[in-house]
């Protein structure tokens, strides 16, 4: 029997292109104003479709948003619930962004023309028979046939347009598919005009720098354990970069040096250790910017994969002082080699923003922003992304099965309910650097924590280890953690 469902909802005029929004987004409010309770069964899709008058896969995509972002849970042979641990009730919401910059240079903004040293990127090792290299997708699972199609498509479509240069910015159709799939999934508030598309977020971790360092004045501030190109690219720029200690709550903002000026984060999913930065401390941090006239780098880099626990609203949808610039990519969730990711960038810094990616390279490849364009406005991007996450579910459990079963005592998984990697300390007196040449040898590949400290070899370097289950089959994790325990 299907459940009495009188939720009043107020749809656009036929035909237009915010229905998926507005289903999403009013679904979503009578969750967390209590309107649905937790537990409450909702209608099946295509029962509320005919009641709605819209079309069946309009209904699933907004399921499917909600399913995503942790606000439903879907029980086989059940039927689609209201999950039970909700976030936190918002009883506000971020002021609306400006449409256009500002008139005038925020003095937050640096000269364009910093100098900077060339950096080698940071490579990672070549994998073995058992590979927990972090930060890579199974590309094998990717839909490279609707790709290929999608390509084909954007192809033609410029092989009929007159020669010229693109957009710096990015292609107003990816900017605007960027915009609705943030703020469907991460409740990201923002319009095709404040997006930059850049060539991955190694490449916005430069911009950034650029426009935001002094070159041996402004101090930048990342987490004790962090993701060594960010650190190298503030250097490059001539940034003094300091390392503010994290606990289980994320980063310790009350350690802040009071004369950072940028502050870098990754508070869905610390890289590496895979804690979540507790609201409170998010509040402190936002709070911490705005007394202190700084500025926020949040790098939201595979928060699309979560796995358990409540979705936390990101630093910029909570950001009502234009504090934020938020990095995202499509490395983690699509392909590597795909090298396309973007800034929502507040309103004051988009215009050096733009000139800073047009100074670079001008523009990113057209061909890829108009596939990927097509890719998350047609629904491929959700649909991969759904099944992805039951495949690395999947992993993910048999990963924390082994290491309870056979590294008890020796091996203490760090609690995180999203991403693409797991970490666990080291116990018992053995060294992560000690151990993961070891484990090279038996055809084992994966990085020890140490590797991403300021200092690998100081005596007070964390001691651990990141699993990676991007790329190893499940039927394999069991086997390679019983071998790594014993080489411990």
């Amino acid at each position: 029997m299907e459940p009495l469902f009188e939720l009043a909802l107020r749809l656009p005029v036929a035909g237009s292109r915010d229905l998926l929004r507005a289903l999403h987004r009013q679904l979503r409010d009578a969750i967390l104003d209590g309107r649905l309770q937790p537990g409450a069964r909702l209608p099946a899709t295509r029962a509320l479709a005919q009641r709605l008058g819209v079309s069946r896969n309009t209904m699933l995509a907004a399921y499917d948003l909600l399913l995503s972002e942790g606000y439903l849970l879907a029980r086989p042979g059940s039927g689609t619930f209201v999950a039970d641990t909700l976030p936190a009730l918002r009883r506000g919401r971020a002021a609306p962004k400006e449409a256009g910059a500002a008139p005038r240079r925020d003095p937050r903004l640096v000269p364009l023309n910093v100098p900077g040293a060339d950096l080698a990127p940071t490579l990672q090792p070549r994998a073995a028979r058992d590979d927990f290299r972090v930060g890579l997708p199974d590309v094998g699972a990717f839909p490279f046939d609707i790709w290929r199609r999608l390509s084909d498509r954007a192809l033609r479509r410029v092989a009929r347009q007159t020669a010229d240069y693109a957009d710096p910015q990015g292609q107003g159709a990816l900017r605007e598919a960027i915009a609705a799939h943030v703020s469907f999934t991460r409740a990201v508030g923002c319009t095709a005009d404040d997006i930059v598309v850049t060539a991955g977020a190694q490449q916005a971790f430069g911009l950034l720098a650029r426009i935001l360092v002094v070159p041996g004045r402004t101090v930048v501030a990342v987490e004790q354990l962090f993701y060594p190109s960010l650190r190298e690219a503030m250097l490059a720029a001539g940034a003094k970069v300091v390392t503010v200690p994290t606990d289980d709550e994320g980063l310790c903002v009350d350690r802040i040096p009071p004369e950072a000026r940028v502050v870098c984060v990754t508070p869905s999913h610390q890289f590496p250790t895979g804690v979540a930065m507790s609201p409170p401390r998010r509040a402190a941090l936002l709070a911490f910017a705005r007394a202190r006239n700084a500025v926020l780098i949040e790098d939201d880099y595979d928060s699309e994969f979560r796995f358990a626990g409540r979705p936390l609203d990101a630093l910029q949808t909570l950001d009502r002082a234009g504090s934020v610039f938020y990095v995202g990519t499509f490395s983690k969730s699509l392909f590597p080699a795909l090298r396309l990711g973007f800034v929502v960038a507040p309103p004051w810094a988009r215009g050096a923003l733009v000139r800073a990616r047009e100074l670079a390279d001008w523009h990113g490849p057209v061909l890829g922003q108009e596939a990927l364009a097509a890719f998350i406005a047609e629904g491929h991007l959700a649909r991969h992304i759904r099944r992805m996450r039951k495949l690395y579910g999947a992993r993910r459990s048999a990963l924390l099965d082994a290491l309870a079963r056979h590294g008890a005592g020796r091996l203490e998984a760090i609690p995180s309910d999203a991403g693409l990697h797991l970490s666990a300390w080291l116990h018992g007196g053995a060294r992560d650097h000690v151990v993961v040449e070891r484990a090279a040898a038996a055809g084992i590949t994966l990085p020890p924590l140490s590797r991403f400290a300021l200092d690998p070899q100081a005596p007070d370097a964390p001691n651990g280890l990141a699993f990676g289950f991007g790329l190893i089959a499940e039927s394999q994790i069991d086997g390679a953690i019983r071998r790594l325990v014993r080489l411990l």
